[in-house]
């Protein structure tokens, strides 16, 4: 049906393109070929900042697996530039003028095109729930941008989507895919460490900076013409515009949002999301979570109000403890007969040269990853395979992360239970396991 769908879509396009000079006019030598459009699973960005400009539209618009067929965003400035963006290249690659790329300001009315396979989910966090189950609803396969949620209890309900469906899904991190990163999860799963006793985790501060970089509350600013920000603000509480707590204006560059606790949890879970997954999938726990935490920490005050320090320590049923803390980024793994630590992006270190590089055994199992992280989703959809890093890992990772926000708040170590994802004799914890929404744009 879908390569059906995606056919009928081309063919439009094509029908269109004999009546128009402002579309294709001729037919690109490839689609003779395996990487034919026809082939090639339809996608459409949803969020057109920083991070889908460069790296993922270029990411897609290269894949073999890929025809990039629409956009979307609430910022009608980055919607034009995206859509350039799209034209020019496709232009360029079939040597006439290209304008088959549909643009939407409203993500639902892109979702209810049925030539539409697949949807990169690129918003602020706080969109990334609703976007998704809604995309899920419609039928479409999701790659969705890491940390998947704001509070546990949507993650859940995004797992429960994804259950009911039979979608492909993906957390777009392209961590796993970093040869030292699946390396050192090779070498801890293989054994080669020993017993796996301890982790420590750390992920980098805010904007690079260490300690406190609080913004002072903000007059109230008028909203710029091109930003619909009612949409932009979606299932969070009305609030005045500010340009600090969106994204700078006809500018990319790492938006205010990221550092406002009603868009985001911060850098614990904003780059937390990279690191605890590497730590999740080295300990076999991907699809469940710690029994224990206790953490400390520190809030910046104002505007921007998410942590900029932290101190968390987990405990696992088979007795492994984690050690999270803002530092440098890396993961170090510590075992009975030694240790290995990979540092972002690419340093991989070891108590012991033959742990890294003695090959693989007959009875090891290789981890090795072969294609980038929009390559693997894609495939995964083509195969009807699960991707690389499911939601619903991405989702236990996240956890992680915000059962350390959740007991820093607290001050008081927690007991967890990781199959009913609810916490043991704490009611003040449990209900910040929820964040309540505005429902004008989404219900669960």
């Amino acid at each position: 049906m879908m390569m059906s769908q995606r056919r009928d879509f081309l063919k439009k396009s094509a029908m269109l393109a004999a009546g128009s000079i402002l579309a294709p006019t001729i037919v690109p030598a490839r689609v003779f070929g395996k990487t034919a459009p026809g082939n090639r699973i339809t996608i459409a960005c949803i969020g057109l900042g920083r991070q889908t400009v460069n790296p993922n539209i270029p990411q897609l618009l290269k894949s073999p697996h890929a025809q990039l067929v629409a956009l979307c965003d609430v910022d009608k400035w980055r919607l034009a530039n995206a859509q350039k963006q799209v034209d020019d290249y496709y232009s360029k690659e079939q040597g006439t003028t290209y304008k088959a790329c549909q643009t939407y300001t409203d993500y639902r009315k892109l979702l209810s095109d049925k030539s539409i396979d697949a949807v990169m989910l690129a918003v602020p966090d706080h969109w990334h729930i609703p976007m998704a189950i809604d995309a899920l609803r419609e039928g479409k396969h999701v790659s969705l941008e890491k940390p998947v949620s704001t509070c546990i209890e949507h993650g859940r309900k995004l797992v429960e989507t994804i259950k009911k469906t039979n979608l492909i899904t993906r957390n777009d991190s392209e961590f796993r895919t970093i040869t030292e990163m699946w390396k050192a999860v090779e070498v801890v799963r293989n054994g080669r460490i020993g017993k796996l006793q301890k982790i420590h985790v750390a992920v980098p501060p805010e904007w690079g900076e260490r300690g406190s970089s609080a913004l002072p509350p903000q007059p109230t600013m008028p909203v710029p013409e091109e930003l619909d920000y009612d949409f932009w603000l979606g299932p969070a509480w009305e609030t005045p515009y500010n340009v600090h707590r969106v994204h700078a204006i006809k500018a990319y560059g790492r938006p205010g949002w990221m550092r406002v606790s009603d868009y985001c949890n911060g850098m614990i879970s904003n780059w937390g999301a990279h690191l605890v997954g590497i730590l999740q999938w080295g300990n076999n726990t991907e699809y469940t979570g710690p029994v224990e935490i206790e953490g400390t920490g520190d809030f910046d005050k104002g505007l921007w109000n998410t942590m900029n320090r932290f101190d968390i320590h987990y405990k696992y049923a088979n007795g492994v403890e984690v050690f999270f803390k803002i530092d440098r980024a890396y993961v170090r793994f510590e075992g009975t007969g030694g240790w290995v630590e990979v540092e972002y992006p690419n340093k991989l270190s070891a108590s012991s040269p033959e742990i890294l590089n003695t090959p693989l055994g007959s009875n090891e199992k290789s981890f090795k990853v072969e294609l980038n992280d929009k390559d693997d989703f894609l495939v995964a959809i083509k195969e009807n395979k699960p991707s690389l890093e499911p939601l619903e890992t991405a989702h236990r990772t996240i956890s992680m992360c915000q059962l350390g926000l959740i007991a820093v708040k607290i001050g008081s170590k927690l007991t967890w239970d990781p199959v009913k994802e609810d916490f043991t004799g704490d009611n003040a914890a449990s209900a910040m396991l929820n964040i309540p929404i505005r429902e004008k744009y989404f219900k669960f």
